[in-house]
């Protein structure tokens, strides 16, 4: 690649420690005092371990891509494959509960956030519609968990209202949701309707809840709050081992951000890797101005024109 920044940025010794998600903190509503945590759950903020019964399900973690397994980009033709980031940054949210836990474990990764998972059934389960009459649909829960969590539902009604797919095909489609659905179930040990599950953002449990009683909504919201704090301690310390790695915070022009290490440069192309693994491609011109003055600057420390 000659004089690019594939030498590669020596990323490790020149990475921006960067600020982190989560630390903010709603007021209200406070069931358990200024803190929002059940009185039985207080000090015990480092999380990482179950802190109700029912089991510790331990799902593979968000596991970080070892360098030695990078493919770089060849030089003659660095962007060949490789998905741009502005399509990552453009794609709009969905609705505020996810259906897929693979996008839900990667934007709890990119956004720093623990993820709630409530298993479901809408059709059939009375405390299912007690649970989001009186929290998950509640105005207040609904600002609070766009700031603080990822959640995803796994519904066991499942019903496929697409038009424009043949019977076969709404066949074929509810059955593998069907299939998936089993598989999460059996994966968390989800015995019942409701069933909470929450874990950080590596994807290990912190609590598991099964069952509702009308009235409970502020404690499952205390339970909740308490894993948002205990997942904000560990993420801090996973993001200040990746920052010494190199990794950073980039900005498009749009304002969004993404959480990767620059693996590969070469004029004005950057190839980026994000802690799970999925690489992007961009233009430095894409980029906002503190990127455009951080690459200036690695550039100027190496004599790179």
């Amino acid at each position: 690649m000659g004089r690019t920044l594939q030498n590669i940025f020596t990323i490790a010794a020149f990475a921006m420690l960067g600020g982190c998600a989560n630390d903010e903190k709603e007021d209200k509503p406070k069931p358990f005092g200024p803190s929002g945590i059940p009185p039985q759950l207080r000090g015990n903020q480092g999380g990482g371990t179950a802190i109700t019964s029912g089991g510790n399900a331990r799902p593979v973690p968000f596991n970080i891509t070892p360098q030695e397994d990078i493919v770089f980009t060849d030089p003659d033709n660095p962007d060949a494959g490789i998905p741009e980031l502005e399509t990552l940054m453009a794609a709009p949210k969905k609705g505020p509960w996810e259906e897929s836990e693979s996008i839900a474990r990667q934007t709890a990764a990119r956004e720093g956030k623990p993820i709630l998972i409530w298993f479901t059934d809408s059709a059939r389960s009375p405390m299912c519609k007690a649970l989001s009459t009186e929290l998950f649909a509640t105005k207040d829960f609904g600002k609070w968990a766009a700031k603080h969590i990822v959640r995803l539902r796994v519904d066991s009604n499942i019903d496929v209202d697409d038009p424009d797919i043949s019977l076969g095909e709404k066949v074929d489609r509810q059955v593998e949701i069907k299939n998936y659905v089993k598989r999460l179930k059996k994966r968390y040990k989800a015995l019942g309707h409701p069933t909470l599950v929450m874990l950080n953002a590596s994807g290990e449990v912190l609590w598991k809840e099964t069952g509702y009683k009308r009235g409970e909504a502020d404690y499952i919201w205390g339970l909740i709050k308490q894993g948002d704090v205990a997942s904000s301690h560990q993420y801090k310390a996973w993001r200040k081992n990746l920052e010494s790695k190199g990794y950073r915070e980039w900005e498009g022009k749009s304002g969004r951000e993404v959480f990767a290490k620059l693996v590969s440069y070469s004029k004005g192309t950057l190839i980026l890797i994000e802690p799970g693994g999925e690489r992007y491609k961009t233009n430095e011109s894409k980029l906002s101005n503190s990127d455009r003055r951080w690459i200036e600057d690695q550039k100027a420390l190496r004599g790179i024109q």
